[in-house]
């Protein structure tokens, strides 16, 4: 049942197209919300029990003569992330019934490409097999190729699909290599196995190259610092997309693989470096350049990248606790529960958020943040959604964010502590690195909500005349607003049912069981470090925010050939595109006498190579007659 629960979707999807065409009069999008609540409800009964830490396992043969299975492995980790793909899809499909209109859109293509991309994530967060792993994964980019550039009429759409698609392929090639190299040096595909030889594994001459390939696939899909580039020309895709693939799904693969991977990895000094130093300067760098945005989902877009790289930190910090003799007395246990956790509050503000965005561009037929304004009054349920998303974001309290925030920040301050790996010299910069790029995302939080609500604004020159959003667009974000303020309230019921056994699978070697996880959540913990930098970051940043416009012009200094963006289009259009048109040349002469040359050369080299390394003939000089210079002497008398 837990595979069949996998491929639900996809197998749902064969009568979408039946059903957009008999029944045109009920919106598609009501058959395709079926899916993804009967996997909520399902997923749900298997809540309690993980929560006392146990797994389920289920397994069917797909390749038998190669030993490859597609598997469901559910522990806490792998449970946590189908509850998200499973519950903020059904809110994203609830939303996109109101968004896409059901007469001027493919709509089942839009659903089918959704199931698709559904059992793509399903098949990722539950497969035990590497292989099985690796092939959902690209499953997972093609769906998003198919997503993003759904509305392929447009230019923007075609070169967001096809850059997302590039990046994250390139980098799941690599990270097959790394399973690859993991598999002949464990002897086994599974990763629990692996898991039970990792120490062994660590003295593996190819340990590290693994290692860094896994981290690499890892990266781009989780848009790190620098492979993010792909993440804001997907913001092309309809909001739907972006609200289910880029704050609580895809972008996430990524983080869920480093979160697998760590009781393998962690042991090396070059996974606590990687993970922890890109994390933060994605933190860092997307926090920097979304206040330099105008487009709405722009500044999502990168918000998105720099609090992904905040995730991605505190999995690196937590996996320095491999390195701590007595871990369970040590600060790095609560980096592993505060990454889990701002990975729940992430899902819940950013989903809001893009909902949000969505429901301006609708209503007023803009994203241009330089145009918007003055909206507070026109749609208040907007406003009042948009300013729990953006407050959680910037990590004031009362709202959920605020207690992952403290729990970061808490993290990067243990990090001077560690005497590992020259920590103690060069760890200090973490800290200030993190203060800073919290600022800027308190900037940028604040800068999305009162740019576009508050203000005179320009209504009269909108597009269209703005008004609030039908009640039906406004229930899945009023949904997430509420669960921000709910957990900031509740976050210990939340731990103890979702982010304990999560962490218990993350960090197996701690604890016993979820239930020995002593770690317990407060919005007050006295006046400590903590505090003076969060205080510093309100000041700091409302001083920022009030003067944006008098320092934003300097990010036009910044020369437009010296970015990354522009690297890209180097490689793609000067080095591949231009180059195999040039190759091309050679060869694509218009005679057929040359490709037949062609053709029959290639198969002559294929063929007398394969005879050769597969010893097809062999030539030896065994059983003749001896000849010597003697010899033919003789002869020529």
């Amino acid at each position: 049942m837990q595979v069949l629960a996998i491929f639900l979707p996809i197998v749902f999807a064969l009568i979408l197209p039946l059903l957009f065409k008999k029944i045109r009069l009920i919106h598609t999008g009501w058959f395709m919300l079926i899916i993804p609540v009967t996997l909520v409800i399902y997923y749900s009964t298997f809540i309690s029990a993980v929560a006392k830490g146990r797994s389920f396992t289920s397994k069917f043969s797909w390749i038998p003569s190669l030993n490859i299975e597609v598997s469901s492995y559910i522990d806490g980790l792998s449970l946590l992330f189908s509850l998200l793909i499973s519950g903020i899809g059904a809110l994203v499909i609830l939303y996109s019934i109101f968004y896409l209109d059901k007469t001027k859109e493919q709509l089942h293509n839009f659903y089918i490409y959704l199931s698709m991309f559904m059992t793509a994530m399903l098949g990722v967060v539950q497969s035990d097999h590497l292989i099985a792993l690796y092939f959902f994964w690209e499953l997972t980019s093609i769906s998003s190729f198919l997503l993003i550039g759904y509305w392929f009429t447009r230019d923007a759409s075609r070169f967001g699909a096809l850059k997302s698609m590039m990046i994250t392929v390139a980098g799941g090639l690599l990270m097959l290599g790394g399973f690859v190299l993991l598999a002949m040096m464990g002897g086994t595909y599974s990763i629990r196995e692996l898991v039970k030889v990792a120490p062994e594994l660590l003295t593996e001459p190819y340990f590290v190259l693994a290692l860094v390939l896994v981290l690499l696939g890892a990266f781009t899909k989780s848009a790190q610092f620098p492979f993010y580039i792909w993440l804001p020309d997907a913001m092309e895709a309809p909001t739907p997309v972006s609200a289910y693939l880029h704050s609580a799904t895809m972008v996430k693969a990524g983080i869920y693989l480093v979160a697998r991977f760590t009781p393998i990895f962690a042991a090396s000094e070059v996974w606590v470096w990687l993970v922890t130093g890109v994390g933060l300067m994605t933190l860092f760098w997307g926090s920097i350049f979304a206040v330099k945005q105008t487009d709405l989902k722009a500044i999502l877009a990168f918000s998105t990248v720099s609090q992904l790289g905040l995730i991605m930190a505190l999995l690196g910090a937590g996996s320095m606790s491999y390195h701590v003799s007595g871990a369970e007395g040590t600060i790095f246990k609560y980096a592993a529960f505060a990454a889990i956790f701002h990975l729940i509050n992430h899902a819940t503000f950013k989903g809001s958020l893009f909902m949000i965005a969505g429901i301006v561009d609708h209503e007023t037929g803009t994203r241009n943040i330089r145009k918007l304004g003055g909206l507070m009054s026109l749609m208040p349920v907007s406003f009042s959604i948009a300013m729990i998303g953006s407050f959680s974001m910037a990590g004031i309290p009362f709202f959920n964010g605020f207690l992952s925030k403290e729990m970061f920040l808490t993290a990067m301050l243990s990090i001077v502590q560690f005497d590992f790996f020259n920590f103690e010299t060069f760890g200090i910069i973490f800290p200030v690195i993190a203060w800073i790029a919290s600022v800027f995302t308190f900037v940028y939080s604040m800068y999305f909500v009162f740019h576009t609500f508050t203000g005179k604004g320009a209504v009269a020159k909108l597009p269209k005349k703005p008004h609030e959003a039908p009640i039906g667009m406004l229930i899945s974000p009023t949904i997430l607003a509420i669960l921000v303020v709910v957990i900031f309230f509740i976050p210990n019921l939340i731990a103890d049912t979702f982010i304990k056994p999560a962490v218990f699978a993350i960090q197996p070697f701690l604890y016993s069981s979820p239930a020995a996880i002593d770690i317990t959540v407060k919005a007050w913990h006295g006046f400590n470090t903590e505090l003076w930098m969060t205080l510093g970051i309100f000041v700091v940043g409302f001083a920022l925010f009030i003067t944006l416009a008098k320092w934003q012009k300097i990010y036009a200094l910044w020369p437009k050939k010296f970015t990354l963006n522009t690297l890209y289009q180097i490689m793609m259009v000067n080095v591949l595109e231009k180059g195999t048109e040039r190759f091309s040349k050679h060869y694509m002469t218009g005679s057929i006498r040359t490709y037949i040359k062609y053709m029959l050369s290639s198969i002559s080299i294929i063929v007398i190579g394969t005879l050769f390394t597969q010893n097809g003939f062999k030539f030896t000089l065994d059983g003749t007659s001896p000849v010597s210079y003697t010899h033919l002497r003789a002869h020529e008398t």
